[in-house]
């Protein structure tokens, strides 16, 4: 495969990343050690929060009060939306159980985990569709106790609509607090909660590394990078709406790669012409982290065909990928590595970012060659049991004797052995190592 760069990237997220091991590690074991008293000295250095850290039912109710009707209107629709499809999800899952030999049956269960601890991330932007996504799913897997955290705004706490958010998606727990601090707070068990047996939702690069670390002690839903997005276009795609396409997923951050991925020349060149001319066009700081994602993250990549550019997108396998183009069902058979699949002109990114249906907590950085985004089966255990009767266990027995002998596992040889004694006194069996 050669494929052509109309522009390249000067950066990567690998290239970019800080050193916050040492200091989210150090952090981690404070907390760890000092609990909630540490925790809260946290909160208030770099939350600027010297208020409640657990939200009281009346400070709730108080910020729902606050929250215009219009957009309640909205959160309500997308939440909607997000229930219905983390239900639909839910019922691919089941419980099944099957006859292995005669008298032997084996079978599986789906169990939710017990507490799960959702981290909605705060700063430059409110993240009302965090807290859709990551509660919601949480609470439809049937998770018994849901933990919600997110950073306070000096004086005023979480936001109104966050707090409406996370009260209408079904948090039984909501804290005032964020970055490492919160993760600790909800893996740790800290100001009444139960341990966290997994901890979901996106944040920034301390955030990221604290449940990297935490990971094994708890679950997490994936490992997570700047977010990125590609666009697919062929000569039926509007270059105008790709390029704002592309700017609207730049402003994330000024790390944030985008890629656009087209079998025509001057297609590519028209919307890089027209990409700079859009930027200036946003809020000042959603601009420069545009300007810096695009300047220093994008790429156009120009390919022989449309076979080749679905191999190229498979190689970058990208969070979010867009595909702008004929025959969309060729596309949706071909593809097979990315996050979130967005297919034709009347759909986008932003949709599934904000309100459509499927989660927007998704793989970044190439991982979605392996795995996908957050669901309800992040939340669940999938665990097998097994029974036999003991005609059932008979020839299981054997068998397991024979290859413990073989393997050097005496002791396990003698549980097979132990029970063929005791089932069948009268017989004898030729349990030795063969081969």
């Amino acid at each position: 495969m050669h494929v052509t760069y109309l522009k390249k990237a000067a950066k990567t997220a690998e290239s970019d990343q800080h050193d916050v091991q040492a200091i989210v590690q150090e952090m981690l074991e404070k907390i760890e050690a000092g609990g909630d008293a540490v925790a809260a000295d946290y909160c208030r250095t770099l939350d600027k929060w010297d208020g409640p850290i657990v939200v009281e039912r009346e400070a709730i109710d108080a910020a729902i009060a606050r929250v215009p009707e219009r957009l309640k209107d909205d959160i309500r629709f997308a939440h909607d939306n997000i229930r219905r499809f983390a239900e639909a999800q839910r019922e691919t899952i089941g419980e099944t159980s099957i006859e292995i030999v005669p008298g032997l049956v084996a079978g599986q269960r789906q169990i939710p985990v017990s507490a799960a601890g959702c981290y909605v991330p705060g700063g430059r932007y409110s993240h009302i569709a965090s807290a859709i996504m990551t509660i919601t799913t949480a609470k439809v897997a049937g998770v018994p106790h849901i933990a919600a955290c997110s950073p306070p705004k000096p004086g005023e706490g979480i936001p109104a609509a966050i707090l409406y958010t996370m009260d209408l998606c079904g948090a039984d727990a909501i804290l005032n607090m964020g970055g490492v601090q919160g993760i600790a707070a909800m893996a740790f068990g800290l100001y009444g909660l139960p341990k966290a047996d997994i901890l979901v939702g996106p944040g920034n690069q301390f955030v990221a590394e604290a449940k990297r670390l935490l990971f094994g002690r708890v679950g997490i839903d994936m490992f997570a990078g700047p977010t990125d997005s590609m666009v697919i276009a062929d000569a039926t795609a509007d270059p105008k709406i790709v390029a704002w396409d592309l700017v609207g997923q730049a402003e994330h951050g000024y790390n944030s790669p985008v890629w656009l991925v087209t079998d025509r020349e001057s297609f590519g060149r028209e919307v890089m012409d027209i990409v700079p001319q859009l930027i200036p066009q946003l809020p000042e700081t959603n601009a420069k982290n545009a300007e810096a994602a695009w300047r220093d993250y994008a790429e156009i990549i120009l390919c022989a065909d449309r076979e080749e550019m679905a191999a190229v997108s498979d190689s970058y396998a990208p969070e979010h990928l867009h595909v702008q183009c004929a025959d969309l069902d060729w596309w949706l058979g071909r593809l097979s590595a990315y996050g979130s699949l967005f297919l034709g002109e009347e759909t986008t990114v932003a949709f599934g970012d904000k309100a459509a249906g499927p989660n927007h907590v998704l793989p970044t950085s190439g991982a979605a060659r392996y795995t996908g985004g957050l669901s309800v089966h992040k939340y669940m255990k999938t665990v097998t049991w097994q029974r036999a009767t003991r005609e059932g266990a008979r020839p299981v027995a054997e068998a397991t004797a024979r290859i413990s002998r073989l393997e050097g596992m005496e002791g396990h040889a003698r549980t097979a052995d132990i029970r063929l004694q005791k089932y069948f006194p009268d017989e004898a069996f030729d349990l030795k190592a063969t081969g």
